[in-house]
């Protein structure tokens, strides 16, 4: 244990020598310019921000939203160091980043770490391995990734290249959400009431609604291109948890990579992307020169599950045109809310590419095997208290029939100190009970699930087979699922 804490303590001396470029990320945005080892700054603090017509303060890192961009390359490390200005209990996760052998900087509170309370300092080494695309980072602390989220762009290492054709630029399409109303407050609300939080007023695109709301038009996002070059978008959803469709008005996209890994060129008017997801798409500027709108909103195949039916806009639009602006541009086709078909006809065609340079091998061998139901449950109300879950019950969810419980110490730090009573390592292989799992009714016993801190303890180097089976108990709602590391 000294060995291991002192080899974490040597690992933060480091990442303090190697200094601070202040304020914000000044990575370059070349990758040939990338040092070997970076250290970028973080302020977590509030900032004032005007959309829909009415002014809030919301929590920000540097005072931007989104959110800085962390630059580096494929095999790398970056030192972030995190200094919480803000009133809220806060931590970063590297989303999609593997940090091998290094769970310390992960970033969920009170799973690897606790988090870094107002006015406090923390260093966070990330550790770039295999990763090569477009990944994001954002807090992993209530809700506070609304506003709190930014983009990591990963490039190919010094010397190497894409797996495609050099593209003549890069921009980054951040896809998120507004709420007019302060972002803490509805999740404080929908906690205490114990049903589904309330819906945001709008969707964003690099943090603009766009044209089609109220007060927005001057802020809409716009991209310049030249006739005849190829851009490459770097989408990221950031929306909480809504699946989006997004699409640009005359102009098919090709998916080159998804969540820093190379896939087989995939050629469609739309893309459909799940909250947390990244993709890489290459754009060919190649119609007649004009205003073109991109646009993103939202996939809902939930029966009566409520959702932002509006729509997010920005522009594509060509240089050295002379425009006729009393037109608007033209809008893409986008599929319908709930147009099952239209989303799996794209996610069922997303596939890895295997290059000698990225290989993805699959095991043949597994070790250990795991089914886990995914569920929203239901608790009986409180006596004496007022819930607005489905007949009066106060919603949870749930993997295998129990529900997350947070420790009050992270579980990492308990499970290296051998601290007792914090969590339990009995989180089964197989649910409690196998039924009909998508059927219209379904039995009683399961909608109340246990609460628990449960962990599942792994030797290191198993290979582990994990099926993951949604139910329809309370509510049958499509629910992306992340591993982390």
């Amino acid at each position: 244990m000294e060995n291991l804490i002192s080899l974490v303590n040597k690992i933060q001396r480091a990442c303090t020598a190697l200094g601070d470029h202040g304020e914000e990320s000044t990575l370059p945005t070349l990758w040939d310019s990338l040092p070997a080892i970076a250290v970028v700054g973080g302020q977590v603090k509030e900032a004032v921000y005007t959309r829909l017509c009415s002014t809030k303060s919301i929590l920000t890192v540097n005072g931007k939203f989104p959110g800085p961009t962390i630059y580096t390359r494929r095999g790398e490390t970056v030192c972030v160091k995190v200094y919480n200005k803000s009133k809220y209990n806060i931590t970063l996760h590297w989303h999609g980043v593997k940090q091998p052998r290094y769970p310390w900087s992960d970033g969920p509170e009170y799973i690897t770490q606790c988090p870094i309370q107002p006015g406090a300092r923390f260093i966070q080494k990330v550790i770039f391995s295999v990763e090569e695309g477009t990944l994001r980072w954002h807090a992993h602390s209530d809700w506070a990734r609304a506003t709190v989220h930014g983009a990591i762009v990963v490039y190919p290492k010094r010397g190497s290249t894409y797996p495609f054709p050099r593209p003549n630029s890069d921009v980054l399409i951040l896809l998120g959400e507004w709420w007019n109303r302060d972002v803490d407050d509805v999740y404080r609300e929908f906690l205490a009431s114990g049903g589904a939080p309330n819906v945001s007023d709008a969707y964003t695109i690099n943090g603009q609604p766009g044209d089609l709301y109220p007060c927005s038009k001057a802020g809409t996002f716009r991209l310049f291109a030249f006739c005849g070059e190829t851009i490459l978008l770097r989408i990221i959803n950031a929306a909480m948890n809504q699946i989006m469709f997004f699409s640009i008005s005359n102009h098919p996209i090709t998916v080159v990579a998804s969540d820093a890994s190379y896939t087989k060129p995939l050629t469609r008017t739309y893309i459909a992307i799940s909250p947390g997801q990244t993709m890489d798409v290459l754009l060919q500027a190649n119609q007649g020169p004009n205003r073109y709108y991109m646009a993103a909103r939202t996939y809902s195949s939930g029966t009566g599950v409520a959702y932002d039916n509006t729509t997010t806009t920005a522009i594509l639009q060509y240089y050295n045109v002379g425009y006729n602006f009393s037109h608007p541009p033209s809008l893409p086709t986008l599929p319908y809310y709930n147009d099952t078909i239209a989303a799996l006809n794209f996610t069922t065609r997303l596939w890895s590419r295997n290059l000698r340079a990225y290989p993805h091998d699959l095991p043949l061998h597994v070790t250990t095997r795991m089914f886990s139901t995914v569920s929203v449950n239901a608790l009986p109300c409180e006596a004496g208290r007022t819930c607005k879950g489905p007949n009066g019950t106060r919603l949870r969810s749930s993997m295998s029939n129990i529900s997350f419980v947070l420790p009050r110490v992270d579980i990492l730090e308990a499970y290296y100190y051998h601290l007792r009573g914090f969590f339990g390592r009995r989180f089964p292989y197989l649910p409690p009970l196998f039924f009909n799992f998508t059927a219209e009714y379904e039995p009683l016993v399961p909608e109340i699930p246990r609460l628990s801190t449960q962990v599942k303890i792994l030797e290191y180097n198993e290979t582990v087979e994990m099926v993951l089976q949604g139910t329809n108990l309370v509510a049958g709602i499509d629910h992306p699922m992340h591993l982390h590391g």
